[in-house]
């Protein structure tokens, strides 16, 4: 299988054949009504695939039905597979996990971050293991990253202009972004603009993260190359990107979900051409896409007034299009790649059945099996190993400003005033012990947080936006204690309370990301967010909470492998400790 721009003269001989009747087809859809996203109707047709390609779609049925597998789609409605065309892959679920559980929804193609390749592996063996994900039948594309979201020891080296030019030459590779470092581009940064006129000569497109943008500093940025952004949070957001010629994906996740807003906003102004919108998740935990993802985006969009056909095209072609995918993906017509799926009602975007690639993934409600295909062990993904012990020494606590949460990702500087020299903090305002520890335990960022779950004992993570170890708690044996259990199982996420170990999340893979499916998943997040919650957690994700604490795309104030950083003024308040 592969993601539909490769295949053979011998193949595209054969496809022609079973359009002349030569060649049995592998499967057909007959009596289909189906979405021309072209014409934006519903039009009835017979549709042909062979193995992974849509052949024909026309009244015609083939000459030569032996052994073909004939499914008649009377009473129904096919659309085409859905398209995120933001994935964050990476957010406790591992890609190919992530990949089935969308499939099984009907989002059966997926643009992805790269960006914890950029941690876990080498340039040899991240090209290696997308070119591998190709097997699947989601089809899986990626970004070239331009910057790391963070504020690592090595970015110069990690983001270097041969490496990012291999990634973008990458046929699997759609885009150059997300940019989060666009202040830095606007300060004056000529190799990332570099990098986005690379990306753009390659016909790429780029990818902003431009969250409360004005519209002259959206201007600069489409004269310097930037394409498409998905961090409108209003209406008029939203159409001031498309008035300035930028695709807007709408977006619905677990800390901005702005899209039910958006959408009504954007139809009370008059809105009427929707050509340039796509529809994300931003990476959702595997609890928020319990039930899916761009299938509950649609639901969203089409209870709010979107027309139907308008709606179908927003979750699918207007993104392929975008990508420069259109010949491959986003639509049902001859030489496209065979995502389909399948729908009771026309206003009812959750399929009985879904196709990805012509193979079965749902077939009237019943999911079918798969089997793994990825090797982790062949890429050296196992888990994390750790040589070196945190002690009481590494537990010193001085430095004057803390952390102080303002909702689920922003943090903002706060003088400490609580004695920290001791080794509880539970008579104090909701401060507790924060410390950032490097996996190789070289360095350390000793501080405070205030407002995460002021009453917990610890929780360490090494599931983090720098690929670090984050210890948060009131208590230092706690804190130990975590650590150990961190260390046993490889990396993950451990809850300590009192002495006990009350959760964890085993992450299996690199200390980031865990082996097991997302229904699993499911059920060792919510244990461990509701324990949170009864310690005082006050907002809606805690992952994402320890995800972005060393994150510099955000304000204001972060700890980082350099120290805590300004972010406003791009300095370091307070330096990392070398141990």
């Amino acid at each position: 299988m592969n993601n539909g721009s490769n295949w053979r003269n011998r193949e595209l001989r054969q496809h022609v054949k079973v359009v002349d009747g030569l060649v049995a087809p592998t499967l057909v859809l007959k009596n289909s009504t189906y979405l021309n996203v072209y014409t934006k109707q519903w039009l009835e047709a017979n549709i042909w695939i062979f193995n992974d390609r849509i052949i024909y779609v026309g009244e015609q049925l083939p000459k030569q039905l032996k052994d073909v597998e004939v499914v008649d789609c009377t009473g129904k409605y096919l659309v085409p597979g859905y398209i995120e065309p933001h994935a964050h892959p990476f957010q406790l679920a591992n890609p190919e996990a992530l990949a089935f559980h969308a499939a099984t929804f009907g989002t059966t193609t997926l643009v992805n971050d790269s960006l914890t390749w950029n941690l876990l592996l080498d340039k040899k063996k991240a090209f290696s293991i997308i070119e591998e994900f190709n097997k699947l039948p989601v089809s899986m594309y990626w970004w070239a990253r331009f910057d790391s979201q963070t504020a690592l020891h090595d970015e110069e080296e990690l983001y270097n202009t041969p490496d990012v030019l291999s990634w973008l030459s990458h046929p699997n590779v759609v885009q150059g972004g997300e940019l989060t470092a666009w202040p830095s581009l606007l300060a004056g940064n000529d190799r990332l603009l570099y990098w986005i006129q690379e990306a753009k000569r390659l016909g790429k497109p780029v990818e902003g993260h431009l969250p409360g943008a004005s519209e002259k500093t959206l201007t600069k940025m489409k004269l310097l190359g930037v394409s498409s952004d998905h961090e409108a949070m209003t209406g008029e957001e939203v159409l001031r990107r498309l008035r300035l010629g930028y695709s807007a994906a709408l977006r619905y996740s677990v800390i901005r979900p702005d899209l039910p807003i958006l959408i009504e906003e954007i139809l009370e102004s008059g809105l009427k051409n929707f050509d340039n919108l796509m529809l994300t998740m931003d990476g959702p935990t595997p609890a928020f896409m319990q039930k899916g993802i761009i299938n509950v985006c649609l639901e969203i969009a089409i209870e709010k007034g979107i027309p139907l056909e308008e709606a179908y095209r927003m979750a699918s072609y207007n993104a392929a299009k975008h990508f420069q995918l259109d010949e491959q993906i986003g639509s049902i017509a001859p030489g496209r790649v065979a995502h389909i799926n399948i729908l009771t009602d026309k206003a009812n975007p959750h399929p009985e059945s879904v196709l990805a690639k012509g193979q079965w993934i749902v077939q009237e409600h019943q999911v079918q099996e798969g089997e793994s295909m990825i090797n982790w062990d062949k890429y050296g993904i196992g888990p994390a190993t750790f040589d070196w012990d945190l002690d009481e020494g590494d537990l010193q606590f001085s430095v004057p400003l803390g952390l102080e949460m303002v909702n689920n990702v922003i943090v903002k500087p706060y003088s400490i005033e609580a004695d920290i020299n001791v080794n509880d903090l539970s008579g104090t305002n909701g401060d507790q012990f924060l410390l950032l520890m490097d996996l190789q335990g070289t360095w350390r960022v000793n501080t405070t947080i205030r407002g995460f779950a002021p009453n917990l004992g610890a929780i360490a993570s090494s599931f983090s936006a720098s690929g670090d170890i984050v210890f948060i708690g009131k208590n230092k044996k706690d804190i130990l204690l975590s650590w150990q259990r961190l260390k046993e199982i490889g990396g993950g996420i451990v809850l300590v309370h009192d002495g006990e170990i009350l959760a964890e999340i085993p992450l299996q893979l690199g200390g980031f990301i865990s082996k097991k499916s997302i229904e699993n998943l499911i059920i060792e997040e919510e244990k461990l967010k509701n324990y949170l919650k009864d310690f005082g957690y006050a907002f809606s994700d805690p992952f994402y909470s320890i995800l972005f604490l060393s994150a510099t795309h955000l304000p204001f104030l972060r700890i980082t492998q350099q120290g805590l950083v300004d972010i406003k003024n791009r300095t370091i308040l307070f330096p990392a400790t070398m141990r």
